[in-house]
């Protein structure tokens, strides 16, 4: 690092310990003004988050490292800007509204920085010096709030998922899953988690699996269906599926799809109905057994 360089970064750093309430307090307003904030966060909060990034820029400038790695390497101003970012994220705010809320930070460092500053050469390595420091602060930002969004997302489709697969206790040791709309490849993995988890709980001996919502059923749908099949019998299960309509059965035919192995009936009341003959069958052989 060279030593005008090394200037420039005890004036910003020196600008920040001594005016370190006059520039959050500035960023805030800016914030405010600009309605770069988002929703769900009040100007209390914006304080106290202006209070802990300005506090953690200036202890990242008191350090060695380069001036482009700071923001990624410093764990403190690299936590606090990720903290902002995550929480613009459940707030709601848009990814180019929190990048923009961390880059209005740069003209509230700037504006405080340049009132000490006299040389025209040493007002424009300071700004260069803020620039760097906050453009990388910016994309840091963005990048985590993207991040951030991808998992919220991600939580929420899986929560929609489960609440379009509820398992419900139909008899005793008598499990069905009701299927609504298409079964795709993270759905089933959704239906089988739930259904192998309520086996276990209700101790179920068969699981009715009812496509009548289903709107098609095609080569994949039919994969998927046996590989709950197959999970379900490897929990010493049996399992029928319900819901077989005429197009279905047709379409099933044509494909050459082989559900021979398997359980099926055309309604809900009828799989049912094989499933207690199961249960009642099983508890007779157990009875048999025992007494035996």
């Amino acid at each position: 690092m060279s030593s005008s360089e090394t200037a420039t970064r005890e004036r910003v750093s020196n600008a920040l310990n001594e005016r370190a309430d006059k520039i959050a307090d500035r960023w805030v307003q800016l914030q405010l003004q600009r309605s770069e904030a988002g929703s769900g966060i009040s100007e209390a909060e914006l304080h106290e988050e202006a209070d802990s990034v300005v506090a953690a820029l200036s202890a990242s400038l008191a350090g060695g490292l380069p001036v482009e790695r700071v923001v990624t390497a410093h764990p403190e101003l690299h936590r606090a800007i990720t903290e902002l970012s995550l929480r613009r994220a459940r707030g709601g705010a848009s990814p180019t509204d929190t990048s923009l809320a961390v880059l209005t930070l740069k003209e509230a460092l700037l504006e405080s920085v340049q009132e000490s500053v006299r040389a025209a050469d040493d007002a424009l390595a300071v700004a260069l010096l803020i620039n760097r420091l906050l453009d990388a602060a910016g994309a840091l930002s963005f990048n985590t709030y993207v991040e951030g969004r991808e998992e919220i997302i991600g939580r929420q489709s899986r929560q929609l998922l489960e609440l379009s697969t509820p398992v419900v206790r139909l008899w005793r040791h008598v499990l069905a899953v009701p299927l609504i709309g298409t079964l795709d490849t993270a759905r089933t993995q959704v239906v089988m988690e739930n259904l192998l988890q309520g086996i276990q709980e209700h101790e179920a001996l068969v699981a009715i699996i009812d496509i009548t919502a289903v709107p098609t059923v095609d080569t994949a749908v039919a994969q998927h269906l046996m590989q709950t099949v197959n999970a379900v019998r490897l929990m010493g299960a049996d399992c029928v599926i319900s819901g077989i309509r005429p197009p279905i059965a047709v379409t099933i035919a044509q494909l050459g799809i082989d559900l021979s192995s398997i359980l099926t009936r055309s309604t809900l009341a009828d799989a049912l109905s094989v499933a207690i003959k199961i249960t009642e069958g099983d508890q007779l052989k157990a009875e048999s057994s025992a007494a035996r």
